[in-house]
């Protein structure tokens, strides 16, 4: 009949260079706890890890150490067992023999670990935590292991179409700017602030990656003066595309100037007509639901300002199904002239800041134009400002940028899995 102990090493995948010497269960600690020790065998097989000799002797053992491993039963489990150093005949050097199960850490074993990740990817780590009974501190060690050692292996050379955008990690104006491919569809930088800086950054971060900025051949981006700067400044051969989204973005918060302005400023009547409906003039006429749409189809739309705003905003909109650069550009030309002659019958300068729309799209016109060329998006950004919130979420409690970047990286980076990083 099989001894337990034979059994919890078949478990754990031991080859005949470790033996389970006893395996016990303490009732009062609930706790399942595994002694492990080396055989004669081990020092067969083990190698230098300083330059690969064979010949290595036991020196001595250290103190006593633990892993937490997966749950038997339900009941917390630790392997224990006092590691033998090994001596290297050629080089001298002493050092710590390193166990098959043991993870990145030195707390934990391989399988918690990727156990634990598995957790982290659907979940805050605060609450992965409780699940596992560990502390949010080690769990976090669990996560910069994984991310550090995969990250190292992430690949660049590929990169040639980038979306850059901010977001904002915490109120008070601290952001992080995203770096990702956007063919690949995978985050690839991350770094405080939203300056010029951050492009310098992400030079060294791709060279660093078997990538180079010379190979960079499309930005697409928002029209920050600072990300244009750095563009020009590191990636010499990337034409700038000013995506689809912030022009349309942009232009939905013209439009709720233009409402809450004439809110301000109009009769009771008007008023009336404007009263919570900011949301119905920043969705397309499609996405309405049906109050929605009942109640659109209840305003006075000619005595507006603001549903002139918004069929501007919609005409701007149109303006991108066009399907050759020419046509976008006269029908660009064309919406600017239109909301200019507009804005001059307007009383008290309504349609002011859809004139400023039109002033931007003039002054940005080629890397608007640019989309139509490189026919790139920022949707997959702009679909990442979700996954941002709940990496928030995620580094609750721990709002450091190291483990916010982390948990972005691990959730959205497409690193390598877990247990293809174990040695």
């Amino acid at each position: 009949m099989q001894k337990p102990e034979d059994t919890f090493k078949q478990l754990l995948g031991l080859n005949d260079c470790w033996d389970v010497e006893s395996a016990r269960y303490d009732e009062e600690a609930g706790l399942f706890e595994l002694r492990v020790r080396e055989t004669e065998k081990l020092w067969i097989a083990e190698r230098c890890p300083h330059d690969n000799s064979d010949g290595v002797t036991c020196y001595d053992h250290v103190k006593e150490m633990r892993w937490r491993h997966l749950n038997v039963f339900s009941k917390e489990c630790e392997i224990v067992s006092e590691l033998p150093r090994g001596l290297c005949p050629k080089c001298g050097k002493v050092y710590r023999v390193r166990p098959p199960w043991e993870g990145r850490g030195k707390h934990f074993t391989m399988e918690f670990e990727a156990f634990a990740l598995t957790l982290i990817r659907e979940m805050p780590v605060k609450k992965a935590a409780e699940i596992m009974r560990e502390t949010d501190t080690r769990l976090w060690r669990i996560v910069h292991g994984h991310v550090d050692a995969a990250y190292k292996q992430l690949d660049m050379k590929e990169v040639t179409c980038v979306g850059v955008d901010e977001m904002s990690r915490r109120k008070g104006h601290n952001y992080l700017t995203v770096f990702c491919d956007l063919l690949a569809k995978r985050v690839v930088f991350a770094t405080p602030g939203k300056d010029a800086a951050t492009w310098n950054e992400f030079r060294e971060a791709l060279i660093a990656h078997n990538g180079h900025p010379q190979s960079i051949k499309h930005v697409s981006m928002d029209m920050s003066k600072a990300y244009m700067n750095g563009v020009k400044e590191t990636c010499h051969n990337a034409e700038i595309v000013f995506d689809k989204f912030h022009v349309i973005q942009n232009t939905n918060r013209a439009v709720d100037k233009v409402r809450r302005a004439e809110f301000r400023k109009g009769a009771t009547d008007v008023r009336h007509q404007l009263e919570k409906s900011r949301w119905l003039w920043l969705k397309n006429p499609s996405n309405l639901t049906e109050d929605e749409q009942v109640r659109m189809e209840r305003i006075d739309h000619d005595m507006l300002f603001t549903a002139k705003a918004y069929q501007m905003r919609l005409a701007l909109q149109n303006i991108y199904n066009a399907r050759k650069v020419r046509r976008a550009s006269e029908r660009f030309a064309s919406w600017c002239r239109w909301v200019r002659k507009q804005a001059a019958k307007a009383k008290w300068g309504l349609l002011n800041p859809m004139v400023k729309i039109a002033a931007m799209i003039e002054s940005h016109l080629a890397g608007i134009l640019a989309h139509w060329n490189a026919h790139l998006t920022n949707a997959f950004m702009e679909g990442l400002n979700s996954v941002f919130s709940a990496v928030k979420r995620r580094a609750r409690g721990y709002r450091t940028v190291r483990n916010i970047v982390a948990v972005l990286y691990f959730v959205a980076g497409k690193l390598p899995e877990p247990k293809l990083l174990f040695h």
